[in-house]
């Protein structure tokens, strides 16, 4: 379910920076009240740790998944 979680928060940050770089928009500053406003600090907070979280699917080992009766 986290893992599921930050899939959510990375693609969320994701979609922010490329309208960052297409469009020179920062959504989550729009929605929230600019960059500074608490609510963005931690929407960006979330999408940062989501990020730090991703790292460790990298080790994941996918091919191994142990069942649970």
């Amino acid at each position: 379910m986290l893992d599921k979680i930050a899939l959510v928060l990375i693609i969320i940050g994701a979609l922010n920076w490329g309208a960052i770089g297409i469009f020179q928009f920062d959504i989550v500053a729009w929605l929230f009240g600019g960059q500074g406003a608490m609510f963005s600090r931690v929407i960006y907070t979330l999408v940062a740790l989501a990020g730090v979280w991703a790292i460790s699917l990298l080790f994941h080992d996918s091919s191994r998944r142990e069942i649970h009766e």
